[in-house]
């Protein structure tokens, strides 16, 4: 039986309008997700977690995080492939917003960098008076250390400390990860080694590595963190007005206010610093 001709028009214009409707629905998803090029340290710790639902609640805005260290980070803001970054590489950020990739960088928030080891401590670390020393002790025994090898803010700030025990390690005792933080980690546990580790990723994984903390506290070990938009002027197709919003919102008293509160076993990860620098200035 034949169709009504009043039918297969109704069919037909509820058909058009339903693939008219489809790419306005794609494009609206499309301006609703922020891609975020973090570090591994901020990822590893529960930190993004915790607080972007937050940040997604308020806005509508999803936020598509890629955990990878910060010179990889910085390259793939430089090809466009992110919108946003959450970093702590402070020298590599002010030469990346010098040449002119980024905008609008601002102070997030702060934790520190430690040295741990096997908690019997063989190079005996612990003991030294000083960071000079403590690497001094690790290069003159002979102990295993594992370096992240791989261009992130830890790496970096790892290699700008040797020089303070006239260089790094040589030989088989001195192991390039080319991992992240946590499985940097988890590799020294496994080497009966030494590392370098930002104290927000250790203290979320202490429990399953047998690390102790054998030398920290000293000013040069410090680990600031910014969050910086990617240039729309070198890359047309960046959400720079959704980037803006979560800088906006991360750096205000709401998402100050959470990092500060996150915590593992009732230690504070990070401490905000955006709201104190702004009020210095």
């Amino acid at each position: 039986m034949e169709t009504p001709k009043f039918f297969r028009v109704s069919i037909l214009i509820t058909a058009v309008l339903s693939v008219l409707s489809f790419p306005s629905s794609l494009v609206l998803a499309e301006q609703t997700r922020l891609r975020m090029a973090t570090t591994t340290s901020t990822d590893n710790s529960g930190l993004l977690d915790a607080i972007l639902p937050h940040f997604e609640k308020a806005t509508g805005i999803r936020v598509d995080v890629i955990p990878v260290g910060t010179g990889k980070a910085l390259k793939l803001a430089e090809r466009g492939d992110v919108d946003v970054m959450m970093v702590h590489a402070p020298e590599a950020e002010i030469a990346f917003i010098d040449a002119g990739w980024g905008v609008n960088r601002r102070s997030l928030m702060v934790n520190d960098f430690l040295i741990v080891g096997p908690p019997d401590d063989p190079a005996g670390v612990n003991k030294a008076p000083s960071l000079a020393k403590a690497l001094e002790r690790i290069k003159a025994k002979r102990a295993r250390f594992v370096s992240r090898g791989d261009d992130s803010g830890t790496h970096k700030k790892e290699l700008s400390l040797w020089p303070l025990a006239g260089g790094p390690p040589s030989g088989e005792t001195y192991l390039d990860a080319g991992q992240g933080m946590e499985a940097t980690l988890r590799i020294a546990y496994e080497k009966r080694a030494y590392t370098l580790t930002d104290r927000g990723t250790y203290l979320a994984i202490r429990e399953t590595i047998d690390l102790a903390p054998v030398h920290q506290g000293d000013a040069r070990l410090a680990n600031p963190y910014s969050i910086i938009a990617v240039n729309p002027a070198r890359h047309r197709h960046i959400r720079y007005v959704e980037a803006m919003t979560l800088i906006g919102w991360i750096t205000s008293h709401e998402g100050q206010s959470l990092i500060g509160s996150f915590r593992k076993k009732g230690e504070v990860l990070f401490h905000p610093t955006a709201i104190r620098e702004a009020a210095s200035r």
